[in-house]
This record gives C-alpha cells, sequence and structure tokens, in this order.
C-alpha cells in the first residue's frame, strides 16, 4: 500500500514547483505582450500656481483632454523621467498632496512605477491611463532642474481639437477676393475652416472684433480694422457658400481659432443658412515693417519714437529674447509666470501677430546687465509690456531665466525668392535668386565680389534657415543648376538687418561682376545655432591702469605690431606709455566660438612661440569725442580658452600642448592685464577726454547670433599721468539718446 501512494506522494509534492514555473511563464508573457504594444502618445505640462517655469502640477494630455498625475506611488525616479520627457536634464524633487493648486479633468495615471531609464511617463507600469481612485487633492507636482538638455526640441502631439466638440478644425485661412490676391501680405479676405476636407465659410451673425482680431494674430497681423462690406457682399451673392456648422466665440487672447470656444450650432439650410448675415471677412492692419509702403514724408518730418521692447538673438523673423527698456538702459524680462498672453503684447507691441510660444529658460541665449521684469502678468491687451503689471524685484532671477518669444509673422513670400542649390544638404548651396528677365521669371545667382557673412546672415534668415555660418565667394564644388549660372544680383552689401536679400543695397540692371557667376558665384551654409560673445564691461573698467616699459622688455610685442607707428624707429632704453586692462569675453550664444581657420590654417609666431588662430579677434582704440582715432592696438587671438565656466558646464578648449582653441557656451576667456598686447600704446596721447573702445570679432570672421554686442565704450580722461575709466557698457545696452554721445555705438560701423 505504501508503495503505491508514494508516486502520488511525490507528484503532489512537485505540483507547487510547477504552478510556480507556470505563473513565472505568465508573467512573462504578459511583460512581453505589455512591451509588444505601442505606447501611448502623451504629452506633458507643468501648470498650476508656480513661480519657476521648470516647476509645477504634471499634467497630461490624452485623447483629447488634459488631465493629471496622482502622487500614489509617485517616486523621484518617475520625476527625472517626466522632466527628461519635457527638456529639462534632470528632478531636483517632486510634491504631493496638489502643492500647485488641484488640477481639473481626469486623472490619468495613478500609481507610476518608474526606474528612470523609460523616455515617456506612457512608458512606466501604471493602472493605465485614466484607471485611478485619486482626488485632485492629491495631483503631483515636480521640480526639474532649470537647466535643459542641449539640442532638445518639443514635440507637440496635441492637434488641433476644438474644445468639447468633436469636430476637427484641420485648418484656417483668409481667402482673398481677386482685387486683393496680388498683394503682399494677404491681410483680408473671407475667414475659412477646412473640415473633412473640405473649405467652409463661417456665418457673421455672431462673428465679432475679438473673433478678427485672432484671426489677424494666427497671420502675423497685430490687429483688425474696418473695410468696404460691398465688394463682399456682391460676391457672396453671386456663389454657392457652404457654411461651417457652428459659430466661434474667442476672447481675443487665444493664439488660434481652433483655441476658441464653440458657439451655437448653425442650422444648415443651403443658402439660407445665414439668413441676415454673409461669410465672415477679416481685414488686418500690418506691421510697419511688412506694410506694402511707407510713407516717406512722415519717416522724413518725424524721428521714430524710441522703443521700449526689442528682441535680440533669435534665428528667425520674430522670435528672440525679450529685452525692454528702463532708465535709459536695456534689461532682460525673468520668465516667472512668462505666458502665451504676455508673449503675445510683445509680438503685437513690435508689429507682430499673436506669440505662437512663450520660450523660458534662457532658451533665446542669455542677456547681460539688468533684469528689469519678473512675475509678469498681462490681460492680452495693453499697448506694451511696460503696461503689464509686474513684480519689480528680481532677487531669485538670473539671466538662465530670460524670458523670450516666437512671433505669428506674415506670409511674405521671402522664401520663394531664393534657393540653396548644389549643397551636400538643405542648409548650404550656392545662392540662386529667382528675378525678372525678358518678361519672364528666372533663376540666376549673386556676385560674390565683397560677399561676406552679414550678407549670409541676410540669406539664411529669408530662407528661414537660422543663422550663418560661413559666407563662400567660390562654389565650384556645388554643382546647380547650369542654366542659373548666370549673374542677377551684383554688389550687394547688407547691414545684417534685412529681411530679404532684395532690400540690402545692390546695383540696378546694370550689373557688375567682374569674375562673373557659376564657380565664382556667392554660396552660403547655414546653421540653426550661433555663438554670441559679450565682453564683460565691467572687468575692464575696474582693472585699467597705466604703465611705462621700456622698450627693450617689448621687443616681441613690436613685432607683432601691437605698438604705435611712433616705436619702430624709438630709442631700445626709451619707454612706453601702455593703458593696459583685462578682458573677460563670455559666449552666451548656442553653439561654441570656433575660429574660421582650422588648424592646418593657423599662424605660428616665433617670438612669443604661440599660435594665432585668428590674425586679427579684438580691436582696441582709444577715441577723441568726436569718433577720430588718437591711439590704437590689436589682439591677435593666439589663444581662444575656456579660463572658467558656469557652474554645470565644463572646459572644452585649452591651448596647452596645441590644443583645439574656442570657448564653449557658458563659459568665458580672460585675457589678464598682464600679458603682452593686451594694452592700448598711449605714448603719444595729449592729456584730454576720451573715448575707449572695445571690438570683438571686428572683422565679421566668425557668425555671431548678435553683432551688436561686440563693442564695449568707456568715457576715460587723461591728465598725463593717470587715467580715469568710467561709464564702461556695450554696444546696444543703453537707449538711443545715452548712445549719441558714443559715436559708432549703436549699429557697430566702425571708425
Amino acid at each position: 500500500m505504501l508503495r503505491t501512494l508514494l508516486p502520488h506522494h511525490r507528484l503532489f509534492s512537485l505540483l507547487p514547483l510547477a504552478s510556480l514555473l507556470l505563473l513565472v511563464l505568465v508573467c512573462q508573457l504578459a511583460q512581453e505582450a505589455r512591451a509588444a504594444e505601442p505606447v501611448p502618445k502623451i504629452q506633458l505640462r507643468l501648470a498650476g500656481e508656480k513661480r519657476k517655469h521648470y516647476e509645477g502640477r504634471v499634467e497630461v494630455f490624452y485623447n483629447g483632454e488634459w488631465g493629471t498625475v496622482c502622487d500614489d506611488d509617485f517616486s523621484l525616479y518617475a520625476a527625472h523621467v517626466a522632466c527628461r520627457e519635457l527638456g529639462y536634464m534632470e528632478a531636483v524633487s517632486w510634491h504631493p498632496s496638489a502643492k500647485y493648486g488641484r488640477g481639473e479633468g481626469r486623472i490619468w495615471l495613478d500609481n507610476v512605477h518608474c526606474s528612470g531609464r523609460e523616455h515617456s511617463l506612457a512608458e512606466c507600469p501604471s493602472n493605465g491611463l485614466g484607471v485611478s481612485d485619486c482626488r485632485h487633492t492629491e495631483d503631483v507636482g515636480v521640480v526639474c532642474s532649470a537647466k535643459r538638455i542641449p539640442g532638445f526640441k518639443f514635440i507637440s502631439t496635441v492637434s488641433n481639437h476644438v474644445e468639447s466638440l468633436n469636430v476637427q478644425v484641420e485648418e484656417v485661412r483668409i481667402r482673398a477676393i481677386f482685387s486683393q490676391r496680388k498683394r503682399i501680405p494677404i491681410s483680408e479676405g473671407f475667414v475659412e475652416v477646412k473640415e473633412g476636407g473640405k473649405w467652409r465659410q463661417i456665418c457673421d451673425e455672431e462673428w465679432t472684433g475679438m473673433n478678427s482680431r485672432v484671426v489677424c494674430g494666427m497671420y502675423g497681423f497685430p490687429g483688425e480694422k474696418g473695410y468696404n462690406t460691398r465688394p463682399y457682399k456682391l460676391l457672396a451673392a453671386r456663389r454657392k457658400i457652404s457654411y461651417f456648422g457652428y459659430s466661434v466665440n474667442c476672447t481675443g487672447n487665444e493664439d488660434h481659432l481652433t483655441g476658441c470656444r464653440m458657439g451655437r450650432a448653425v442650422a444648415k439650410k443651403g443658402n439660407q443658412t445665414c439668413p441676415t448675415g454673409m461669410p465672415a471677412v477679416v481685414s488686418c492692419i500690418p506691421g510697419r515693417a511688412f506694410a506694402s509702403s511707407h510713407s516717406a514724408g512722415y519717416s522724413k518730418a518725424y524721428r521714430a519714437e524710441q522703443p521700449l521692447v526689442r528682441l535680440r538673438g533669435g534665428a528667425k523673423i520674430g522670435e528672440g529674447r525679450v529685452e525692454v527698456l528702463k532708465n535709459g538702459q536695456w534689461g532682460t524680462v525673468c520668465d516667472d509666470n512668462w505666458n502665451l498672453v504676455a508673449a503675445s503684447v510683445v509680438c503685437r507691441e513690435l508689429g507682430y501677430g499673436s506669440a505662437k510660444d512663450a520660450i523660458t529658460g534662457g532658451r533665446m541665449g542669455q542677456g547681460m546687465g539688468f533684469v528689469h521684469m519678473n512675475e509678469v502678468q498681462c490681460s492680452g491687451f495693453e499697448k506694451s509690456l511696460t503696461d503689464c503689471r509686474f513684480n519689480q524685484e528680481s532677487v531669485d532671477c538670473s539671466h538662465e531665466e530670460d524670458a523670450g518669444v516666437k512671433c505669428n509673422v506674415p506670409a511674405m513670400g521671402f522664401q520663394n525668392q531664393l534657393r540653396l542649390a548644389g549643397g551636400r544638404n538643405p542648409f548650404e548651396g550656392r545662392v540662386e535668386v529667382l528675378t525678372h528677365k525678358n518678361g519672364s521669371m528666372v533663376w540666376g545667382t549673386v556676385c560674390s565680389e565683397n560677399w561676406g557673412i552679414m550678407e549670409a546672415m541676410v540669406v539664411c534668415r529669408q530662407l528661414g534657415l537660422g543663422f550663418a555660418s560661413n559666407a563662400f565667394q567660390e562654389t565650384w564644388y556645388w554643382s546647380g543648376d547650369a542654366s542659373a549660372d548666370d549673374v542677377v544680383m551684383s554688389g550687394v552689401r547688407c547691414s545684417g538687418t534685412e529681411m530679404s536679400l532684395a532690400q540690402c543695397l545692390h546695383h540696378g540692371k546694370r550689373l557688375r561682376c567682374a569674375k562673373g557667376g557659376g564657380r565664382f558665384a556667392a554660396g552660403v551654409s547655414c546653421s540653426e545655432t550661433a555663438p554670441d560673445l559679450v565682453l564683460n564691461a565691467a572687468v575692464v573698467e575696474q582693472t585699467t591702469y597705466l604703465e611705462d616699459r621700456p622698450m627693450y622688455a617689448l621687443q616681441c610685442a613690436h613685432e607683432e605690431e601691437c605698438l604705435s607707428s611712433t616705436a619702430n624707429g624709438a630709442d631700445p632704453a626709451s619707454y612706453r606709455r601702455l593703458l593696459r586692462f583685462s578682458s573677460q569675453i563670455h559666449n552666451n550664444g548656442h553653439s561654441d566660438f570656433r575660429p574660421k581657420n582650422g588648424h592646418h590654417a593657423w599662424i605660428w609666431h616665433e617670438c612669443h612661440r604661440h599660435y594665432h588662430s585668428m590674425e586679427v579677434f579684438t580691436h582696441y582704440d582709444l577715441l577723441s569725442l568726436n569718433g577720430t582715432k588718437v591711439a590704437e592696438g590689436h589682439k591677435a587671438s593666439f589663444c581662444l580658452e575656456d579660463t572658467a565656466c558656469d557652474e554645470g558646464i565644463e572646459k572644452r578648449y585649452v591651448c596647452a600642448n596645441f590644443g583645439e582653441q574656442g570657448i564653449t557656451v557658458g563659459c568665458w576667456d580672460t585675457y589678464r592685464h598682464d600679458i603682452d598686447c593686451q594694452w592700448i600704446d598711449v605714448t603719444d596721447v595729449k592729456p584730454g577726454d576720451y573715448i575707449f573702445q572695445v571690438v570683438i570679432n571686428p572683422n565679421y570672421e566668425v557668425a555671431e547670433s548678435d553683432y551688436t554686442n561686440n563693442i564695449m565704450k568707456c568715457q576715460c580722461r587723461y591728465d598725463g599721468h593717470r587715467i580715469w575709466t568710467y561709464n564702461c557698457h556695450i554696444g546696444g545696452s543703453l537707449s538711443t539718446d545715452m548712445d549719441e554721445s558714443y559715436p559708432g555705438l549703436v549699429n557697430n560701423h566702425l571708425s
């Protein structure tokens, strides 16, 4: 009996092990099945009652609806995933129990378990989207690091979904009538929306000025105006109208018509759908820069007012870091509470439309000097950003938090008038221009004589390709269209601020180009980012002094032409009087500053035993009060390196052992007052009042996002024995009125 029971006893003892193996297998299969499932596409934002742009309540957009995340089982690992998904380097902390206020709508995620390696919160195990037993008193918030992931690009997964209704508006347009279609930009016409692949008009019975304001803002116009209704009524009476099924109610602050709330449903009855009205029409006011014509008499009779707000450091038209004028000095705006409403006030003030993006975290480059405004609160209808409420205290703000904007701009057709041909990628090539010739439109090249980085900047901006990285006077290595070899544009000279190449000075119909086109046509390469060198004016002011140094100790400097011409025949025992100072040059841009020439083209100087990577990196000059040079010096960039960097940024360029030269983003290069050529030779200067000037990258050899801040000037007084330096500031940091006492400071035109 025992023998017969034994096999059964062993069988029962093996059952738990088999069950365990089966359970493991089921779990593995479930895990594999879950991994095989496509990860839901979600979008995150930080919302709620917050002070910084990198903190707030975590909100999730899914299935056309914003919702929140429950704090149950949330961890720092999950916070890391959320912050990186939003473009920040990491999470600093997270907060439970609705610290940033209670959210609204659904709670999309609950019991989120992240390892920290996921790319999206949607990849982390959870109860599932929309499965939760939480309340909004448990909404979770995070604090991310202020540092953003280099090169991070935010890709929106949110479609233009109209609130509360299952209606998908695909597109909105202004359709001009025949008499208006040749005008650029198109600023007047019927408002049409695309629904289900068909363009439809909107009944104007409940159409308001706020609706027109939103449509005009979408298309790059700051405001709306009245129009002649007669031609539109006549046209509407002759045509069969297909109306959109709803009216629209806008507050005027929306950045897109699809952000407005739907009004009542419109009963479709053919031509009787809108019995007391007609298709809605908008007429917009173009900004001054985009108006079809200017009044020459007005511009001559009246001086243009000093603007109170400006944009700096942007790669494209209508974008940049926001700067405001206060007490004659330009300063930045802190991004605490910065939003689309405030950004739209800036855009409209500058003659653009509404804002399409409110930029935070110094992503348009960091300014220098004061932070004038903090915690800006606008209603959206102010004439100027300076009319908005704000906190004048900016103790907690640094230039890492400088606010910026991207504005809607009118469609001027600039990109259709120019193209790059033959390049290895869309960002480079030979410049070809579309022009009229013998009654038809033909493509042709641009003469490369005197073609430089300023002209290349305008080309890249016109094509929407960002900044210029190089300007080429030979393009034989790019095989463009042979039919476009003929030169159609010559003598091009740009200031760098023009919106199109046609706005630059150039020869008219009488072309002059000795080299001809073809292999000698002008070319460019463009980049989405650029460096921005800025001199620290305070360091210069604090370190200036005079030194008398004997000629026999200046032989190397003399060979490198760092002394005035009168030193050529000077007695070796004589002395030269030198105005010495230190300079600290910061790179506040978005890419490293590198010498134009490669290592193979650097010049070796035997006397100082070092390489010059740029023959002239800075100009040092002493000017009379009317702008005439009375003494000069120059600084060859024998060593461009990272002397020091902001916290968290590593040095990349070191001159030791003939290393690579440059200045990393967020770092600075310091030329101490006690090194050769770090001076101006003032031996022959008479006592008096002067202007001390320093210009970085004076020949524009290397492309930068902003050249106006490359110049610095100080007032100085010399009594023959001592020198006083005061009121040092960089170009563009003062108002126009205050800059008038400094010749050449406004536009960086060098004497």
